[in-house]
């Protein structure tokens, strides 16, 4: 949990770019999730486009899919 918010923040306050925070395990993360949506979005804490970073898969290639979508929009994901 630590690093998804420590990575949120990054992304919000522009110290990293933005990319896609593929989170695995549907169970686990859907009500952390459903509540992020509930408490912070609706509440302007978080932007729907910050939010819509935030993936849940229980699917490898989905994950990988999703990265390489990013990455074929031209955008660098290696660190700095």
């Amino acid at each position: 949990l630590d690093e998804l918010f420590e990575t949120m923040t990054l992304i919000q306050t522009r110290k990293i770019k933005p990319f896609p925070v593929v989170l695995f395990g549907t169970d686990f993360w859907r009500g952390l999730l459903d509540w992020i949506s509930a408490q912070q979005l609706s509440r302007g804490m978080l932007t729907e486009a910050d939010f819509k970073l935030l993936r849940i898969t229980d699917d490898i290639d989905e994950a990988v899919a999703l990265t390489e979508e990013h990455r074929s929009q031209g955008e660098d994901i290696s660190p700095p």
